[in-house]
């Protein structure tokens, strides 16, 4: 895939860095660029579903700890809630990159958006980085959804972005189910039921914390599927909804003006204060710090 890097590309590159700063619903390149952007490459905390197309050169880059390499031809995946940093970055480097959040568009995904997340939670150590065979495929998507926001008021564009950014989805639940799902090997339906998993805490985590409601549900025993759920991503099911309340958490702090007492409330705290303590042993500091760090 070829495009020159020319002012035009470098024009991208900036306002991917300003969509990224400003935390845009839609971060994306537009094209092809020639680096990955100072915001991403200084360190990131994922704020939807990221992905890096490299389309020639390479980059080393660490996420949540671990450090790995992309190359030519292969697409690096971002989980939302992860820490991404950039450590080397070659000069011929050419990439696309697109960072976008499901919740505008969630009305219409539904609970298929779960299928694509599946990285999102799984040990990301194993899944990060790999050859899709559609790296083209997926630049196009980027090239279409363009740098820049589009006017609210202009109902087309607006709703044209969001056709895109659902096939763009539906594009990664294929490549994904490809990967995880194919063959119907044992393994497969593993992971199909721990899919399955993931659809009830994404519905019932405000209220339900305990495996054996969820076990309840998927007609196994709490034994069974927290055996499953770690062998799958390494996290027990009490994990994975905690952090879920804790990523939901994070984005009610960075997101709104809700009060510490009113986000204690829709997570079913007894009270502020063991929503503080429960959230300080997720993150390692307050709500009210995590509020204001920046």
């Amino acid at each position: 895939m070829e495009e020159s890097f020319d002012g035009t590309a470098a024009g991208r590159l900036a306002a991917l860095q300003e969509s990224i700063i400003g935390r845009a619903d839609v971060c994306s390149s537009g094209g092809v660029v020639g680096a990955l952007p100072g915001r991403m490459a200084e360190g990131l905390l994922c704020f939807g579903i990221g992905l890096v197309v490299c389309h020639r050169g390479g980059f080393d880059f660490t996420l949540s700890g671990r450090g790995h390499s992309a190359r030519g031809g292969q697409t690096v995946f971002i989980p939302e809630g992860a820490f991404f940093s950039v450590d080397r970055q070659s000069p011929d480097l050419l990439v696309s990159i697109i960072i976008y959040k499901t919740e505008p568009i969630r009305y219409v995904l539904g609970t298929m958006v779960q299928s694509v997340r599946l990285y999102s939670i799984m040990s990301p150590e194993k899944h990060c980085v790999w050859s899709t065979g559609d790296e083209d495929g997926l630049a196009r998507y980027v090239a279409l959804i363009g740098p820049g926001q589009p006017r609210p008021d202009d109902f087309f564009a607006v709703n044209e972005r969001k056709l895109l950014l659902l096939s763009l989805t539906y594009r990664l639940c294929a490549l994904f189910g490809r990967r995880f799902l194919g063959g119907g090997s044992p393994d497969a339906r593993r992971t199909e039921t721990f899919l399955k998993l993931v659809r009830l805490i994404d519905r019932h985590y405000t209220a339900e914390r305990g495996v054996a409601f969820y076990a309840d549900k998927l007609f196994l025993t709490p034994k069974y599927l927290s055996e499953l759920s770690k062998s799958v991503c390494g996290y027990t099911v009490q994990e994975l909804v905690f952090k879920a309340i804790t990523r939901r958490a994070m984005a009610l702090l960075d997101s709104t003006n809700k009060t510490v007492a009113e986000i204690a409330d829709e997570f079913n705290f007894p009270n502020p204060s063991s929503f503080g303590t429960f959230f300080r042993k997720q993150t390692g500091m307050s709500p009210q710090r995590y509020r204001n760090r920046t």
